[in-house]
């Protein structure tokens, strides 16, 4: 066969140059974007670094005059009993020189003075610093989250671009001479080679398509998952003859258009498949030819021989300069596969199908166009049923509603005291007080767990990773505390938040924290009900209800400590999340996480599975506050949040914040003592 070298691919090019520039230029943009919050990141790393060096400087300042201060009191009074002593003496001699002692007494006291003024310039330049320490930190916090997001805009603007680069359409001309077979008719012959030549004019077309790839290096070794198929737009034949020793020549123009399985485009580019759940199936075309207009990577082999059954290109005999055209059929609308994706609320459930089990979701299955049963079960959920009419591709969500028994983790053996058939069903524990209270506690048994960044992908302060181990067990909230529960600590005490009293809560305003002066946790900047998570708390505000709780209940409630936060929220697991090292799409609610709340407020407390020990929305929703040890000035916040990308709800991830900050972002849950 031999190629027209100036027509090859050049209308393919030009008809989708503009588009492949376009989303070039969007996914350079926003590299650029990328890199260069990430400079700033890295820069107001390196000035909180020197910020804390001298904080640490200016401490020890303060230390030094604290200890001048000890010295210069007790320099004061052996002064002042040297100058008493002198002026005892003076009374039996008045011609005694008390000049000496006046002096050492005055010096004494000035300079105690001045020590102390010292220390008080000291701690508000420590204070002074420690704001600037304060305002780099929440701008770190900031700058990650936008860095984070930029990372989730990335990976779709790279997957736009390639799903735009398989749809290229464009139109080649092919020469392509083959010998007629002694046994075969002329017409048989000459329906052979436009066959053949059409399928080879496929093949140069699709292999054009991955050539120009803009991330051909990364796609080409997994070209055979690609699913990829070259479209026949239309057809026809330039130019034919016959020859004296029996050759057949043709000359055709095909318009050919790519097509890709979209659901493997996150394979292809190695991203989560988060990224691809928004497409559907491959493209549908509302027509097709009396020739094959489809033809798979795969299916591009070639020889001159159609021995095998296969159809063939309807094309007459006519002048080479006549223009030949295919005719267009109506797609048969019968005896078809339609795709269909299944996607739940929960994780480890089953998929039923007709009465057969397909597995768990995320599910993608192609089943015959019709009516279908659809049910999704799991183990203390009411199950999903549906009756589909499936007629095109279609996503369906079942969403599962928890049953009412509460779920609580199993008291560990070594902890059980009942006799063995008193206590083999999983029970809540019990609150003193139940009217007063609806969060439900469950046990945290005793355990150890290595700590921190164990794939990789977190952030500096997650590293490095450390060996945990929880002697004893504890009880923890399975939910965060709510707005409800909070009320009712209001109402009894007339407490008054820090947002309330101060100048109010901060939120997220064009990428970055802003204060509110009206927000607070009445009031949070969104519309929330009773069961949504309290926000607008500063860390003192948390203790506070920690402290009223624990006179109200007659037991030791406090915020949980790190160490006990990630432990619990592991679940006894070693992966980024409780289901695995993906996201996924509406198993949390995160910052394009897929949810109803994305992006828009938290959701109401226990909306997504519980991990293995019965705790709800530790993944999302919003941050929680932990207990910092007593040599710690700032505050870790754990767990990400409904307005915070995805990669920062990993179970490690910490953020440093000061103990009067508050966001409507940031909640908290408790821990009991046992």
């Amino acid at each position: 066969m031999q190629i027209a070298p100036l027509s090859l691919f050049v209308s393919a090019t030009l008809l989708s140059l503009s588009v492949s520039a376009q989303d070039t230029a969007t996914v350079t943009a926003i590299e650029s974007e990328r890199t260069e919050k990430q400079a700033e990141l890295d820069n107001y790393t390196q000035v909180l670094d020197k910020h804390l060096s001298e904080e640490t400087r200016l401490q020890a300042q303060l230390d030094l005059l604290r200890q001048r201060s000890a010295e210069l009191d007790k320099e004061k009074n052996q002064a002042l009993d040297a100058m008493n002593d002198i002026y005892r003496r003076l009374i039996d001699d008045p011609s005694l020189d008390i000049s000496a002692a006046q002096s050492r007494y005055q010096q004494a006291v000035a300079e105690h003075k001045q020590n102390k003024e010292d220390i008080v310039m000291q701690l508000a330049a420590i204070a002074s610093h420690r704001k600037d320490i304060e305002q780099i930190r929440v701008t770190k916090h900031t700058l990650v989250n936008t860095i984070a997001s930029l990372n989730d805009q990335l990976s779709t603007a790279r997957i736009e671009r390639l799903r735009n680069e398989f749809s290229r359409e464009g139109t080649l001309e092919v020469d392509h001479t083959i010998n007629c077979k002694r046994t075969e008719t002329l017409a048989a012959c000459e329906q052979r080679g436009q066959q053949l030549g059409l399928q080879k004019a496929t093949k140069h077309f699709i292999d054009q398509i991955f050539a120009n790839l803009t991330e051909q290096r990364v796609v080409e070794p997994k070209r055979h998952l690609a699913g990829a198929q070259v479209q026949v737009v239309s057809s026809h034949v330039v130019g034919s003859a016959f020859s004296g020793q029996g050759n057949y020549s043709v000359n055709l123009s095909v318009t050919m258009r790519g097509d890709v399985n979209n659901s493997r485009l996150c394979s292809l580019l190695n991203l989560d498949n988060r990224y691809c759940s928004e497409y559907g199936s491959p493209l549908a075309l509302g027509y097709q030819a009396n020739y094959p207009t489809t033809y798979s990577d795969e299916q591009l082999t070639f020889s001159n021989d159609l021995s095998q059954s296969k159809p063939v290109v309807s094309v007459a005999r006519m002048p080479a300069s006549a223009d030949i055209t295919t005719e267009i059929a109506p797609q048969p609308p019968k005896n078809r596969d339609v795709e269909l994706t299944l996607r739940s609320n929960v994780y480890d459930d089953e998929v039923f199908i007709n009465g057969v089990s397909y597995g768990s979701t995320k599910l993608v299955v192609n089943l015959p166009a019709g009516m279908h049963d659809i049910e999704v079960r799991k183990l203390g959920y009411e199950p999903y049923k549906a009756n589909l009419n499936l007629r095109r591709a279609r996503t369906l969500n079942a969403r599962l509603v928890k049953k009412p028994e509460s779920i609580a983790a199993p008291t560990p053996k070594s902890e059980q005291t009942q006799p063995a058939q008193q206590v083999a069903a999983p029970q809540p524990v019990k609150v003193v007080n139940p009217d007063r209270i609806v969060n439900e506690t469950v046990i945290i048994p005793a355990g150890s767990f290595k700590m921190g960044d164990l794939t990789g992908n977190g952030l500096a302060n997650e590293r490095p990773v450390v060996e945990k181990v929880l002697s004893h067990s504890y009880v923890m909230q399975s939910k965060e505390v709510t707005v409800s529960e909070f009320r009712r600590f209001i109402d009894s005490s007339q407490y008054v938040t820090e947002a309330e009293k101060g100048k109010g809560c901060a939120h997220y305003k064009n990428g970055e924290p802003v204060w509110e002066i009206d927000y607070n946790w009445r009031a949070p900047g969104y519309q929330q009900a009773d069961d949504f998570p309290v926000v607008c708390v500063s860390y003192e505000d948390a203790k506070a209800y920690a402290n009223w709780l624990s006179g109200d209940q007659g037991m030791q409630y406090r915020l949980p400590n790190e160490v006990e936060w990630e432990y619990a929220a592991r679940g006894d697991t070693t992966s980024e999340y409780p289901w695995g090292n993906e996201i996924g799409r509406n198993q949390a609610n995160c910052g394009w996480c897929g949810s109803e709340w994305s992006n828009k407020s938290p959701a109401p407390v226990g909306q997504f599975a519980a991990n293995a020990y019965g705790l709800y929305d530790t993944v999302g929703n919003v941050w929680e506050w932990t207990q910092k040890r007593a040599s710690q000035d700032d505050v870790t916040v754990r767990g990400g949040a409904w307005n915070f990308a995805p990669s920062l709800a990993r179970v490690s991830t910490r953020l440093a914040l000061a103990p009067d900050f508050r966001a409507n972002y940031i909640g908290f849950r408790l821990v009991r003592e046992r």
